[in-house]
This record gives C-alpha cells, sequence and structure tokens, in this order.
C-alpha cells in the first residue's frame, strides 16, 4: 500500500490535494494528515483517538497486514515521516517512508498516475497507543526541569529557533524550549538529490549538536510534523549497521504550536 502523505503550511502556496490529483506514484492512495487528527483540539495535526485512527484506514482501504510506504512531494521528508511515526505509535509496524519522495520517483522518470485511486473499505481493529514513542507539555516541562534525562531537539529552520523571525502561526511567540538542540529538518536531507543523508553523515550531525542517538531524544518542531524526520534518521542510522541501541526518539505532539503559547 503506497500512501501519498504530502503536506504544506499555507504560506507555502501549494495544494497538496491538487498536487496529488494532478501527478502521484500509480496505485498510490491520499492520506490527508489533518482528517486524521484529533479535531477536538485547537493544536494542529494532533494524534487522532485509536478508534478515528482505525476508522481512517478502513475508509482508505488498508489492513493490518499490508505493508505500508509513505511519500510526499517536499523533498525533504516533510510530512511523509510523521505518517510513519503514526502508523507506529499504533502499533502497524510494517511501514517505511520511500526515501527522495515524488520528487526523486518523478526525476527517475518512473511512470505517474492522474486522478483519485480508491480502494474498498476494509476492518482495521481499534489499536493501542504506544506511549513510549509520544511526549506531552507536562512530560517536556519535567525533562526541562531537569526530572527527566531526555534529551530535547527541536527542527524547526534555525531562524525560527533562535527567535530571529516570527512563527508562521500567528499569536505564537519567538524562541524555543529551554535546553533543546537544533536539527533543522532539511538538514537531514541532501538537498541535491532529495535523499536522506548517509547514516555516517547524519550521526556526525546529530552529534555536532550534541545529540547521542544512544540515549532517550524527545523531538519536537512547529506542530509536530517535520519533528518526526529526526525520528526517522536516527532509525536509520541505527538500521544501518551502526550497531548504535537505544529508544526510539519520541515526538511532543504538541510542539512549538502548544509551548509558544505557554505563559
Amino acid at each position: 500500500m503506497i500512501l501519498d502523505c504530502s503536506w504544506y503550511l499555507p504560506s507555502s502556496g501549494r495544494d497538496a490535494d491538487a498536487e496529488y490529483q494532478m501527478a502521484h506514484i500509480p496505485r498510490a492512495i491520499r492520506f490527508d494528515i489533518d482528517a486524521a487528527s484529533d479535531l477536538a483540539t485547537d493544536l494542529p495535526h494532533m494524534l487522532p483517538s485509536p478508534e478515528l485512527f482505525a476508522a481512517t484506514l478502513e475508509r482508505l482501504g488498508i489492513r493490518p497486514a499490508d505493508r505500508v510506504v509513505c511519500y510526499d512531494g517536499s523533498g525533504v521528508n516533510l510530512s511523509a515521516a510523521r505518517v510513519w511515526w503514526m502508523f507506529r505509535v499504533f502499533g502497524h509496524r510494517s511501514v517505511t517512508v520511500l526515501d527522495g519522495g515524488f520528487a526523486a520517483w518523478s526525476a527517475a522518470t518512473r511512470p505517474v498516475q492522474r486522478g483519485i485511486v480508491r480502494r474498498g473499505a476494509t476492518g482495521y481493529p481499534v489499536p493501542t497507543i504506544d506511549r513510549t514513542l509520544v511526549r506531552n507539555m507536562a512530560e517536556v516541562e519535567r525533562i526541562v526541569a531537569g526530572e527527566d534525562r531526555a534529551q530535547l531537539a527541536d527542527c524547526r529552520p534555525a531562524p525560527r529557533f533562535r527567535a530571529e523571525v516570527d512563527e508562521p502561526r500567528p499569536g505564537l511567540r519567538r524562541g524555543h524550549i529551554p535546553g533543546s538542540r537544533n536539527v533543522p529538518y532539511a538538514e537531514l536531507t541532501d538537498l541535491a538529490t532529495g535523499l536522506m543523508r548517509s547514516p555516517a553523515a547524519l550521526a556526525a550531525l546529530l552529534a555536532h549538536e550534541g545529540l547521542d542517538v544512544a540515549q532517550p531524544i524527545v523531538s519536537s518542531c512547529g506542530s509536530g510534523t517535520s519533528a518526526c524526520a529526526l525520528a526517522l534518521a536516527v532509525e536509520v542510522i541505527r538500521e544501518s549497521g551502526a550497531r548504535v541501541v537505544g529508544p526510539p526518539v519520541a515526538i511532543y505532539d504538541g510542539s512549538w504550536a502548544e509551548w509558544g503559547k505557554k505563559t
């Protein structure tokens, strides 16, 4: 099962649904992050309830035994990694991300398809949440207070992390969570090729920012979307034969959209 998981900030001027209808990987199903999020909160992209996640997969025709491949059109894993992480949170472990996404696929002159692909509805049991993969504000506050030894990473672009520019969402102050290390999500990708950097280069980048991939890391960003690119990068490092053992990266789901309103 191939999922087009593209999502863009409104300020980007891009329409993920329209782009999908114009061209997508053959047989790819459109996965709308906004539609598969908690609609009972004003925070963007918050994890849905297990019931809503199961209903979303049923509607898309996804079964528990399906192998899922996620991609997006950003060229920097802006949102595909978020959907990859969501599946893992809900216990669907047979899920991967297409390196390079749609840009790499189309650049290789591979076939594309127009229109909308639909599959018949299936049954999907209501899953349980793996709480080791997600953090809330209270848990992050404990890290800031030194009551939890986890490392904090912020995947927003450096100017936002350094409070040099306004946030794209109104009502949020500038700055970052105290103690966070900045790892802009776009730097995890080789922009010349659109492919994720090599495991060695990823490990060196994280080490340069003071992050130990063998120890717990909690990743955040603006709305919990691009933060998942760091979780994916750490998995790539660990699966490369680097013999690095440690817990999976957890995501602060509220991210700066929540913390930036904190008084």
